[in-house]
């Protein structure tokens, strides 16, 4: 005998709480977030762009190249949020809900090269320094760390508990600092007239961005080969779900992220004996997941010792053959 029991909690029905750690859904917040961003952030490219020029300074055109490729990262991180909203059909039975983690994937590979860019750059520019209008990079610079600022500021919130809202924020948090490094520049240029300060301070930059950077592709590169999230340690899901009342033995255990936000579960727990209130064990099961670890999608079946035994024969025999 054997029962199996898939649990969901449908957060876009208003339904269930959210538990354990870093679960937490992005709110319909976020795509204002996302829209007033992408509107700052394009406004201020362009910007940025025409005083670049006009002052002379690569380092505010690489700055605007770089705001530039934010927004195309703000958009692609929109499109994941709208994507891992669609409701499943029968074609996509889980909907679009991974868009988000490879949006994620694809936010991380774009700042990647971006900061790429700007260090190889800046390595130019060590070797061959030009004079800047410094006082127009102060000021549009300033510019750029208020902008990037208040956008950062609008994803704070949802950093921690979804990778695409991270991001998004990562993004925004570090154009704030390749802006206020090419102030800093700037202002010791006017000061010393160190015309390579600020490639050194852009290649400083470089580095603590693409570090934090890397966190965020390793993660997503993950999650996009169904890795068990990093918050949650596989061992105590095993050991939780075998310390329940009944259980014997748990087997095919699998967790995965269905989104940047959303983890799933699926397991088959044998029973101790023959006789038990298979819906309190469930019942009990999934309260226990939720709680622990924040699994609100969880497929469990529940068998029986010899039904256990006779899959383990018939998988055996199926692997001899093959």
């Amino acid at each position: 005998m054997n029962h199996s029991h898939d649990h969901h909690d449908h957060d876009h029905h208003g339904h269930g709480h959210d538990h354990g750690h870093g679960h937490v859904h992005a709110p319909a917040s976020f795509g204002r977030a996302f829209a007033i961003g992408i509107a700052l952030n394009t406004g201020f490219v362009l910007i940025e762009a025409f005083y670049g020029w006009r002052a002379g300074s690569l380092a505010l055109l690489a700055d605007a190249a770089h705001n530039l490729s934010d927004v195309g990262g703000l958009l692609l991180a929109w499109a994941g949020l709208a994507a891992s909203r669609v409701r499943a059909d029968d074609r996509h039975t889980y909907g679009w809900r991974r868009g988000s983690i490879i949006a994620s994937f694809a936010n991380a590979l774009v700042l990647l090269v971006a900061m790429g860019s700007l260090a190889w750059e800046a390595v130019q520019r060590l070797h061959s320094p030009a004079p800047i209008d410094a006082g127009t990079v102060m000021t549009v610079a300033a510019i750029g760390v208020f902008v990037n600022g208040i956008t950062a500021m609008l994803f704070m919130a949802g950093s921690k508990g979804d990778l695409n809202i991270r991001g998004a924020f990562l993004h925004m948090a570090a154009d704030a600092l390749v802006s206020a490094g090419v102030v800093i520049g700037g202002a010791l240029y006017l000061w010393q007239g160190w015309s390579w300060i600020d490639p050194l301070l852009s290649l400083v930059i470089a580095f603590v961005i693409l570090t934090g950077t890397w966190s965020l592709f390793r993660q997503s590169l993950h999650l996009m080969f169904d890795g068990v999230p990093e918050h949650i340690s596989l061992a105590e899901v095993r050991q939780c779900l075998q310390s329940l009342p009944g259980v014997s033995v748990v087997h095919d255990l699998h967790v995965w992220a269905l989104a940047s936000s959303e983890t799933a579960l699926s397991a088959h727990l044998v029973l101790a004996g023959d006789e038990h209130d298979f819906d309190a064990l469930l019942m009990r099961a999934n309260e226990a997941l939720q709680e622990r670890f924040g699994i609100r999608h969880s497929t469990l079946q529940v068998e029986t010792g010899r039904y256990a035994k006779m899959c383990a024969i018939a998988q055996d025999a199926c692997s001899a053959r093959s």
